[in-house]
């Protein structure tokens, strides 16, 4: 089991939902966003998702786009975000951390070489988002076989006949992306997200974690009170971006974890 499973696991036995919170590394600089990642556990993250900045980042709308931007600019790079990692583990060998980015910079680092560097800095789990389930064999499956997760997004437009094939070699937990189109671009609503995330059920035992569209602490509770959990990143990027200081943005997600735990 990863950490991943292990904190699932451990929040079913508690009835409790789960909160990840997504940050950019290297945002607005290396260290700042290591002092962040830092204090996340304590702010009641349960999961951290942690940005790969990339030139091209096409699922992601305009404020984690800047996030990206701002960190290449200060020379944030693969092999520094893995090693972000590794001095992140330093102290804390339990919270599951998951690497969430685009394919070209693991390809260009090379698939082995990074599931090697990735699995000893003390990654638990890969989002790739365009990487489709028909390149499984590219990454996905040994990704598996190095013993990481592989998180797949589910979207409104995946149908029932495109949802099986998109859940075949998932694991860790199912992503299911409240609204269509970019991140931060709208509002989830509960009402909508229950019966999409009651389908995936239906086909898969895997936890289903709601992202895109959280903001507050209200929307954390009512998305977390219809799935297994919620994700919010665009949300904690703009307090970032803000300028303001760590503890004003730890402040910041701990109420949103707060109303996460709450749903």
């Amino acid at each position: 089991m990863t950490r991943i499973d292990t904190t699932f696991a451990t929040l079913k036995s508690e009835r409790r939902k789960a909160f990840v919170a997504y940050i950019m590394a290297g945002d607005p600089d290396l260290e700042t966003s290591l002092s962040i990642m830092q204090g996340l556990p304590d702010a009641g993250v349960d999961v951290i998702e942690l940005g790969v900045p990339f030139t091209d980042p096409m699922a992601d709308g305009p404020t984690i786009q800047l996030a990206g931007q701002r960190a290449l600019d200060g020379g944030q790079t693969l092999h520094k975000t893995l090693d972000m990692v590794r001095r992140f583990r330093a102290d804390n060998d339990t919270t599951p951390i998951v690497l969430m980015g685009y394919y070209n910079p693991i390809y260009s680092m090379g698939v082995d070489r990074f599931l090697a560097k990735a699995t000893d800095a003390g990654i638990d789990g890969l989002i790739v988002v365009d990487l489709p389930p028909e390149e499984d064999s590219e990454l996905c499956l040994p990704a598996q076989a190095a013993g990481l997760n592989f998180i797949r997004l589910a979207t409104p437009t995946t149908d029932d006949k495109r949802l099986p094939k998109v859940l075949q070699n998932t694991s860790g937990f199912v992503y299911y992306v409240s609204i269509t189109g970019i991140t931060g671009a709208a509002a989830a609503q509960a009402t909508q997200v229950g019966p999409e995330v009651a389908r995936i059920k239906a086909q898969t035992d895997l936890p289903v974690i709601v992202g895109f569209g959280i903001s507050t602490p209200q929307t954390a509770q009512d998305i977390a009170s219809v799935a297994d959990g919620c994700v919010v990143g665009s949300a904690i990027v703009k307090e970032i971006a803000s300028g303001k200081p760590v503890a004003d943005v730890l402040d910041y997600v701990r109420a949103l974890a707060d109303g996460a735990h709450r749903g």
